[in-house]
């Protein structure tokens, strides 16, 4: 009897197992069927709209032109035949007399110099700044490094007496340490050749020394057919040969060649700002406009920053006529909307959280008047603006010189009484205005932000940033603003 009792327990607790296991399984999927469920219908039935994110940044992009360098070049010859050794780097400022390289009748040349242990430390310094700054995308200017020792060491030696005594000698003003070789003189075998005047040194030609603004073409603009010409050599020079470049003046000239929209654009303008793509550096030169043939220049007169930039002829430059800057949006997403408006001095603070607020009349059960606070959302306080300069038209109205708060018409109606802090001064709601603004999708459902337009065009325009209740970088908007309504709930793509 015992085991079939046994038996008839075990077949229960099966049983009931299999109940169960039935149930939580049923269970389980039908919440999950029923959530899905749910998910799809709000899907199907929330408001589809495409979104906008807002950048910061100008309502267009500043043209990008390519630039034609005028400067005041000299090309300097080699006064007699021989083997080339350099003693200034490219893009080095020499002074007039400054040794720029000397000749030699023979490839290889020894000479024997003693450096002073001061002018030995000079020579180490300037190797360590040069170790500590070097790129090895820039390799070339390994070379023009060595030239630049090989300068500077020869004129430590030629300061310290080592030239031959028929060389003309002359102290320089602004370094008294250093002599200065005038002309040309022998060191060893070689004849050094000193600069006939101040400038910076440039071991290349392309035919456009010597040219001014005026004689320029319309041919000088094509980059196609521009050509230069390397003068660097470790072979034997002819007299006569272009040795290297003086630049010798750091007043310079860009040409930009302009289409007849873009030369509208900088009519009345008599300066401009101008970014090197090259290195992002950016200056204001003075502008004026002109014909080159058929072709309308801008002609941008600078007066720094030629150095950076001695070794090139052409440059791609950014015209920065687009300084106005914001957050930029459609105008397809903007909208107006209703506020009533109440004078600022009314605002007072209240409530557990001390928000921002009016004290709105009520009445008690007895009849008497009383007040209350009621929280409100401020979308706009020109108070705020005429602290910050701006003046307003109605100069009669004490309320208007004041300012107004733009406050949401759900939280007042018409002919609400508000009383002003500490005064028996009141104000009935009722008088409305316009902001414009755009739909915030970020929290999911529509939710309007004011705007103040900087600037605009046919499609966009710039707002300001960081306005009460405005937008921000990033923030998600409505594209088409008409297509929505305030608190629709939302579903972007």
């Amino acid at each position: 009897m015992r085991e079939k009792i046994l038996t008839f327990i075990k077949k229960l607790l099966s049983i009931i197992k299999k109940i169960f296991t039935f149930n939580i399984a049923t269970l389980l999927f039908g919440a999950l069927f029923i959530y899905m469920l749910i998910t799809v219908l709000l899907y199907i039935t929330s408001t589809h709209v495409t979104s906008y994110q807002v950048t910061a940044g100008p309502l267009s992009r500043n043209p990008v032109c390519t630039a034609l360098a005028v400067r005041d070049e000299e090309v300097v010859t080699a006064d007699s035949p021989g083997y080339i050794r350099y003693y200034a780097r490219e893009g080095m400022k020499v002074r007039k007399g400054g040794n720029v390289y000397a000749l030699s009748d023979t490839k290889n040349v020894k000479s024997d110099i003693t450096l002073s242990k001061d002018q030995l430390e000079q020579v180490r310094t300037r190797i360590a700044d040069f170790s500590n700054n070097f790129s090895g995308t820039d390799f070339y200017d390994a070379y023009s490094f060595k030239y630049e020792m090989q300068g500077l060491i020869f004129q430590q030696a030629s300061s310290q007496g080592t030239a031959p005594a028929d060389a003309v000698e002359d102290q320089d003003e602004e370094d008294s340490d250093v002599t200065v070789i005038r002309g040309s003189m022998t060191f060893g075998n070689q004849v050094v050749h000193t600069s006939p005047s101040a400038g910076l040194v440039i071991y290349s030609t392309d035919g456009y020394e010597g040219k001014t603004v005026e004689d320029l073409t319309e041919e000088d603009f094509n980059q196609k057919a521009y050509e230069k010409n390397d003068l660097l050599t470790d072979g034997q020079a002819k007299a006569g040969d272009a040795v290297y470049k003086l630049v010798k003046d750091d007043n310079w000239t860009l040409m930009v060649p302009l289409s007849d929209k873009l030369a509208a654009k900088l009519a009345d303008r008599k300066s401009i700002k101008v970014k090197f793509l090259k290195d992002g550096e950016t200056q204001t030169g003075q502008l004026s406009l002109m014909n080159v043939g058929n072709q309308k220049v801008a002609k941008i007169t600078l007066k720094n920053g030629m150095v950076r930039y001695a070794s090139d002829r052409f440059l791609k430059i950014e015209l920065v006529i687009n300084t106005q800057s914001g957050l930029k949006i459609p105008m397809r997403s903007i909208v107006t909307k209703e506020f009533y408006i109440i004078p600022s001095s009314f605002l007072t603070k209240g409530g557990n959280e001390n928000s921002a607020g009016f004290l709105r009349e009520t009445a008690t059960k007895g009849g008497d008047k009383t007040t209350e606070f009621v929280s409100a959302t401020i979308y706009k306080n020109t108070a705020e603006e005429n602290q910050d300069g701006e003046v307003s038209e109605d100069t009669e109205n004490t309320a208007a010189q004041d300012g107004y708060c733009y406050v949401d018409k759900q939280t007042f109606q018409d002919g609400d009484v508000l009383h002003k802090p500490e005064t028996q001064e009141t104000f009935v709601v009722g008088e409305i205005d316009y902001l414009e603004g755009v739909y915030s999708m970020n929290k999911g459902y529509a939710v309007f932000r004011q705007i103040d337009i900087i600037d605009q065009n046919e499609e966009y325009c710039i707002v300001k940033p960081n306005t009460s209740y405005g937008l921000e970088a990033f923030d998600r908007i409505v594209d088409d603003g008409e297509s929505v309504k305030e608190e629709d709930i939302l579903t972007g793509k």
